[in-house]
C-alpha cells in the first residue's frame, strides 16, 4: 500500500513537472476563460522553478551570469493569435519589473491585443535570431552589449521584444551597411504598410508599456526597434 501511494505521488510530481516545462506550447479553449477569475488565474509571477532553471541554465542564463537567479521572476500568461486563438505564455523578467509586465499582459489579454508566441527564448537555445525568426516575444537572455562590459537590458530582464519578426530592429550604418534583425523581417521595415502585428506609436501595447515606465526603440532616433520596450526605473 505504502508502494502504491509513493507511486502514486512520483506520477503526480512528474505531471507538474511536465506541466511548467511545456506550459506555452498549449492552446486554451475559450469557454475554459470566459469569467474575470478564470481569466486571473491563468495570470501569476514566481520564483524560477527547478524545471525551468534547468531549462535556462547554460541558455538564457549562461555560465558568465552575473545576475542571481532571485532576482528573476518567472511569468505564466495566456495571449491571443491573430487568428483569434489562446495559448498559454511565459516569460522571464526581473524582479523590479515583474508586476507591470504581467499586467500589461493581461491587458493586452483581454483587450485582444494579437501577440503570436510567448515562450522562453530558451526553447530556440537561447538564439535570439532564430526566436524572433518565429516571432517569439520574450525578454530576459543574459548577454553583454556588444563590445563592452556592460550588462544589456535584456541580460537583466529588464527589456520586452513583443512580436518581433513584423516589428524588426533596424540601423543604417556609417559605411552605408543595413542591420535589420532578424533578417528575415525586412518586408517589415516599411511602417506605413498595413500588417498583422504590427506595433504603432499610439497603438495599445505602446501605452501601457508607456503607462509603466518603459520607452519603445521605435522612437530612437538612430536606430529603430520596433519590437523593444525597455524599463526606464
Amino acid at each position: 500500500m505504502k508502494r502504491s501511494k509513493k507511486l502514486c505521488m512520483l506520477v503526480l510530481i512528474g505531471m507538474m513537472v511536465c506541466t511548467i516545462s511545456s506550459i506555452s506550447s498549449q492552446t486554451i479553449s475559450p469557454s475554459s476563460t470566459q469569467s474575470a477569475n478564470d481569466i486571473s488565474r491563468h495570470f501569476s509571477i514566481s520564483l524560477i522553478p527547478d524545471s525551468i532553471q534547468r531549462l535556462i541554465k547554460g541558455k538564457s542564463y549562461k555560465a558568465d551570469c552575473t545576475i542571481p537567479m532571485n532576482d528573476l521572476r518567472y511569468i505564466r500568461c495566456l495571449h491571443i493569435t491573430a487568428e483569434g486563438q489562446t495559448k498559454e505564455g511565459e516569460m522571464i523578467v526581473n524582479k523590479k519589473i515583474a508586476r507591470q509586465v504581467k499586467e500589461i499582459l493581461y491587458q493586452l489579454y483581454i483587450n485582444r491585443y494579437p501577440i503570436e508566441s510567448i515562450q522562453l527564448i530558451d526553447h530556440w537555445n537561447a538564439d535570439d535570431e532564430q526566436s524572433m525568426r518565429a516571432n517569439n516575444s520574450s525578454a530576459f537572455n543574459f548577454r553583454y552589449i556588444s563590445h563592452t562590459k556592460k550588462v544589456s537590458k535584456h541580460g537583466h530582464g529588464m527589456a520586452v521584444d513583443i512580436n518581433p519578426l513584423y516589428n524588426p530592429y533596424h540601423k543604417r550604418l556609417k559605411n552605408g551597411k543595413e542591420v535589420v534583425e532578424p533578417a528575415t523581417a525586412r518586408p517589415y521595415l516599411n511602417r506605413k504598410k498595413a500588417f498583422k502585428y504590427k506595433i504603432e506609436a499610439d497603438d495599445l501595447c505602446c501605452r501601457l508599456f508607456k503607462k509603466y515606465g518603459f520607452s519603445w526603440g521605435g522612437n530612437w532616433k538612430t536606430m529603430k526597434d520596433y519590437q523593444h520596450f525597455e524599463a526606464n526605473f
